[in-house]
């Protein structure tokens, strides 16, 4: 079908200010501009994902589950009169190059010259672009092949406008580099010569659409292409959600209640309103919990400027009700935790008869693991931007779900759907926070209560740690019965948690189908006698998703096990680890117990020990496994499967006198199967080690008296420059396939590393890191 495409430049008001550049790169006006521009929309179905919408998580269900999600992904193709190449992404970009990646491949089966393309941002809309929500590790796992059909049917079509501007048959014309070839006449066409003519045919069947051959590829797989965006990011001229100005537009920040559940007894606004530039005050009411996406209430100071909203903020004498988490004490709840993994808990696997080859083995070891609560802590704190005018919210926010977003909208402000906009700007990091739309909800009531005025709402850091959307604290206790060569016969784990559905959910108490298929019921080991519990937790907080999310402690208890048995056993860890991982095999996570498979059907996505056991070999000969080691340093290993994509880490640490830990090098490998964009796994899988450290070392979140003790990045720390490793090297396992299914790649480097840095430091030290953080554990 053809219709007119819209970009990010067209949907602001004349007034608006994005920033020094906006996110597209060309305005509609510029792209169909009476002269005739090519616009394509290509449509399809896609049945082969099931539903992965994270927000209603009752649909992870086993009965539920597998079921095909249906929608409509569209790619927007634009080519204007000059030639110019605008691809609509659909997808929000927050560092993961994502813009650059779903250009580049429509641009290289539509045969353009690079240097003349441009990417618009897509607005909130489902129906129209396809599922939006940039999580989970999917954008191009699930859109490789249909970005590749929008190229090539545009293509086809300036191929076949062409020829009949020539007289002559297709087959005859050549698509190169933005140029159309007849080589028989020797005439040539450039693509926006003939867009207008192109724009009048038929939209070319999917299935009679030829692709071009891995071997044809100009810039699928080859990694010599950088950051579309990358003049803007390094001139400081790219636009964030906390960039956005609108003319006459006012400045909002919230005291929100310091504890989960708590709400406003009581407050004496009398000084904040003696604040100069001071427009409203307002009480945001508190919502039942589960409180899903809301706001969790608080009073609202809308002001001139920023100042004047935190100076009224801080003269504020609010009486909190702290509710039913006001006790809540992060350290008495790890305790509360330990005691229910000490105690059986519901069953999710249940393979063999571990209890009967638990009593028979020969000796038996146990261990308990903690990872604390973490919080996303992007650079960019959550903002957002909107403006209420003649019935129509507008909305500029760096979200990674504008159709979530959108719809809570439209329901909390009473509006029709098609009177909501959502504008998605870049995004300044997001790791699973700006998924949640409660700072949109906040924004756009702060419009409603100053008669529909432009407000811009900004969390600052405090905010972010204090009243944010947390990974959950967790305690994973393993015990295993070995036999006479110290290999497991009997492997019983219990990982207790609080569930993201208690966001959703009252009152839940165990972790959901999805959570307790990263790395937990599709453990791949070649134990006969498996025994997995989930053992009931209370959540005290909003639960969240987090990059990797439960991947993230299940990885890292069951990586620091193997690594214990290993030395029970007197044998290398790395060797130790393949052996219990066995022979090749194609394992199909349902089979095992895993209903979930990351939404993906498990016949097309199996885990595969074959590849598992590649990337640790792949990893463990970077560092180069084996060698002697100096006094105080140590190499540690570790494996994981996540997000449809086998990962490994290798880890070489020092240990100083006084326990300060140093990770030197750092060696991951990963297969992720084709590898659409070298240049943006090997960057994502930089960030991960990196972000992986912070969680290993010194990141964490504790609660006591309902409230979070940590401030900002001098309490909540993440890995700095200083302490970043010297070396990282990423091992890209190659695959040459590119009809074989796609990973992901954003999420799978974050799991393994924590455990890497920890068995390395057992290397090292002796002394087994068996909670997280690491801190000053060494230094005792």
């Amino acid at each position: 079908m053809i219709h007119e495409a819209q970009t990010m430049a067209d949907l602001a008001n004349p007034t608006v200010e994005a920033g020094p550049s906006a996110l597209a790169n060309v305005s509609r006006r510029a792209m169909l501009g009476g002269m005739g521009a090519l616009v394509l929309a290509l449509s399809w179905r896609d049945p082969a994902r099931a539903d992965d919408k994270k927000d209603e998580p009752k649909k992870y269900g086993a009965d539920a589950m597998p079921h095909g999600w249906q929608d409509d992904p569209k790619v927007f193709v634009a080519i204007q009169p000059d030639g110019t190449v605008t691809v609509t992404c659909h997808r929000a970009e927050m560092g993961q190059g994502v813009r650059t990646s779903i250009a580049f491949v429509v641009a290289d089966e539509l045969e353009a010259d690079w240097a003349k393309v441009k990417v618009a941002q897509a607005w909130g809309d489902e129906a129209r672009f396809g599922n939006q929500d940039t999580d989970g590790s999917r954008s191009l796992r699930h859109f490789f092949p249909h970005l590749r059909h929008a190229g090539a049917a545009a293509r086809a079509m300036l191929v076949q406008a062409a020829a009949k501007q020539w007289g002559v048959p297709a087959g005859e014309v050549k698509a190169e580099n933005s140029v159309l070839t007849h080589a028989k006449s020797k005439r040539t066409l450039g693509y926006g010569e003939v867009a207008a003519a192109a724009a009048e045919l038929p939209v070319p069947a999917r299935e009679s659409v030829v692709l071009k051959k891995p071997e044809a590829f100009r810039y699928i797989g080859k990694g010599k292409i950088g950051l579309i965006d990358n003049h803007d990011f390094t001139t400081g001229r790219a636009m964030y959600g906390i960039d956005t100005r609108l003319e006459g537009m006012l400045y909002a920040l919230v005291a929100r209640p310091p504890v989960f559940g708590g709400k406003v007894k009581s407050v004496d606004d009398s000084e904040a309103k003696k604040v100069a530039g001071v427009v409203k005050i307002f009480t945001i009411d508190a919502p039942e919990i589960p409180s899903e996406f809301q706001p969790i209430g608080g009073v609202a100071i809308i002001a001139k400027n920023t100042w004047a909203a935190t100076k009224a903020r801080d003269a504020l004498k609010i009486t909190w009700d702290d509710g039913p988490n006001a006790g809540y004490d992060s350290v008495a709840f790890r305790g509360e935790l330990e005691k229910a993994a000490r105690a059986p808990g519901k069953v999710v696997r249940d393979q063999g008869d571990v209890a009967g080859a638990m009593a028979k083995a020969k000796t038996k070891l146990e261990a308990e693991y903690f990872v604390p609560h973490l919080v996303q802590a992007p650079m960019e704190p959550p903002a957002a931007t909107v403006r209420i005018k003649d019935g129509f919210c507008e909305v500029w926010a760096c979200t990674q779900a504008p159709q979530a977003t959108h719809d809570r909208l439209a329901k909390k402000l009473n509006l029709p759907a098609d009177k909501v906009r959502v504008n998605v700007t870049l995004l300044g990091g997001g790791f699973g926070r700006k998924s949640k739309p409660d700072y949109v909800l906040e924004a756009a009531l702060c419009s409603q209560a100053v008669d529909g005025a432009p407000v811009k709402l900004i969390w600052t850091r405090e905010d972010d740690l204090h009243h944010g959307y947390y990974h959950t604290i967790s305690v994973e206790r393993l015990e295993a019965g070995l036999d006479d060569k110290g290999m497991p016969v009997a492997w019983l784990h219990r990982s207790a948690a609080p569930t993201i559905g208690s966001i959703f959910a009252p009152d839940p108490k165990h972790e959901l189908p999805f959570e307790l298929g990263m790395g937990l019921t599709n453990t791949p080991f070649a134990v006969p006698n498996i025994r997995l519990e989930n053992p009931a937790a209370d959540a005290h907080v909003r639960i969240g998703w987090f990059r990797s999310v439960s991947n993230i402690p299940h990885a890292f208890a069951i990586q620091s096990f193997v690594a214990e048995l290993a030395h029970a056993a007197g044998r290398d860890p790395k060797e130790y680890l393949l052996a219990l991982i066995g022979p090749d095999r194609v394992i199909d996570p349902t089979t095992i117990g895993d209903v979930w498979n990351y939404g993906e059907d498990p016949a097309r996505y199996p885990i595969e020990t074959a590849r598992l056991r590649k990337v640790i070999e792949a990893a463990a000969k970077g560092i180069g496994w084996g060698r002697k080691m100096p006094k105080g340093t140590g190499l540690g290993i570790a494996g994981h499967y996540s997000f449809v994509t086998h990962t490994a880490v290798a880890a070489e640490v020092a240990v100083g006198p006084k326990g300060e830990v140093q990770v030197k090098r750092v060696d991951i490998a990963v297969d992720c199967g084709p590898q659409v964009n070298p240049e943006r796994i090997r960057s994502q899988m930089e960030g991960a080690v990196v972000m992986g450290m912070g969680l290993a070392l010194s990141a964490e979140i504790t609660f006591k008296d309902g409230r979070a003790q940590q401030n900002n990045f001098d309490g909540y720390e993440i890995t700095r420059i200083d302490a970043a490793p010297k070396e990282i090297h990423v091992h890209l396992l190659p695959n040459p396939d590119f009809n074989a299914p796609l990973g992901g790649v954003g999420e799978p480097g974050v799991p393994p590393v924590a455990p890497a840095i920890a068995n390395a430091i057992f290397a090292a030290t002796g002394r087994r890191i068996r909670q997280l953080p690491i801190r000053d554990q060494l230094s005792a």
